[in-house]
C-alpha cells in the first residue's frame, strides 16, 4: 500500500538524502517537508514542503493539523525526524543544541502523535545516552528519551557512525573511519537514506523502540529494489 511521510529536517545533508529516496520510492505517495523557510524543489509533484515556525508556541499544534490533513487520504503516514547540527555543534552553546534537538525535535513528535502518526523514525548517533558526559553525546541521549516519551507505536532509532558522503564530514575523518570496524566506523550517506525507505517500506515490523546502527542499515538498505 502506498505510505506518505511528514519529514522534518529534510533540508540537512541526511535529511535531503531522505527525501530522494523517498522519492525513489515508488510505493511513497508523498513526502510532505517542514521547513523553518522555503526552499527549491525538485519537479517531482510528490514531494511539497510547509514552512512553519518551529521557534513558535504553536508549532506543535500546526503539526498536528497537517499530520490529521495527511492521514485524511488514503494509506498510513509515517514520520521522520532529520534534525541534526553534527559538526556544527561545536559552535553551539548547550541551551542552542537543547533548544533545537530536544525542543523542536520534541514539538515535532508531539504534534506528530497528536495528529494520529504512529510510526516515527529518528535521526541519532551512535553511543548517544543521556548519562554520557560528552556533551553532544549527552544531548543525542536526551532527545531520543524525549520522543521515546511520546508513545509512538514503533519508534526507529538510526544510529550511524561516521557519515562518508557528508560534506560535513571531512575526508581524512571518512579515511580514518574506514579503519574502524562495527559501529562507531563508516556508513554512506545513501545507505542511511535508504535505511529510512526500508523502515517505511517494512509493514510487518514489530511494535515497539528498535535501534539500528551501521551493519543493520547496511542490510536495510539492500532490501530495496
Amino acid at each position: 500500500m502506498a505510505f506518505r511521510v511528514l519529514i522534518i529536517g529534510g533540508t540537512g545533508q541526511v535529511g535531503a538524502a531522505v527525501v530522494r529516496a523517498l522519492a525513489a520510492e515508488p510505493s511513497c505517495a508523498e513526502v510532505v517537508m517542514v521547513n523553518r523557510q522555503a526552499i527549491s524543489l525538485s519537479a517531482d509533484p510528490r514531494v511539497r514542503q510547509v514552512v512553519l515556525d518551529t521557534a513558535a508556541t504553536e508549532f506543535s499544534s500546526d503539526v498536528t493539523r497537517l499530520a490529521q490533513s495527511m492521514i485524511a487520504q488514503d494509506g498510513p503516514v509515517f514520520a521522520a525526524c532529520c534534525v541534526g547540527v553534527g559538526q556544527g555543534s561545536l559552535k553551539w552553546s548547550e541551551e542552542e543544541l537543547k533548544a533545537l534537538e530536544i525542543g523542536v525535535v520534541g514539538s515535532f513528535a508531539h504534534g506528530c502523535r497528536a495528529g494520529g502518526i504512529t510510526r516515527f523514525a529518528l535521526l541519532s548517533a551512535v553511543g548517544s545516552t543521556s548519562k554520557s558526559r560528552i556533551r553532544y553525546v549527552r544531548i543525542m541521549g536526551l532527545k531520543e528519551e524525549t520522543v521515546q516519551a511520546v508513545g509512538f507505536k514503533r519508534l526507529a532509532v538510526f544510529r550511524p557512525g561516521i557519515i562518508a558522503g557528508n560534506v560535513h564530514t571531512p575526508s581524512y575523518v571518512t579515511w580514518l573511519g574506514r579503519l574502524i570496524p562495527g559501529r562507531f566506523g563508516v556508513i554512506e550517506q545513501d545507505d542511511i537514506a535508504r535505511a529510512f525507505v526500508a523502515e517505511f517500506v517494512d509493514s510487518a515490523a514489530h511494535d515497539g523502540v528498535v535501534y539500528l546502527e551501521n551493519g543493520a542499515m547496511r542490510r536495510m538498505s539492500r532490501t530495496l529494489k
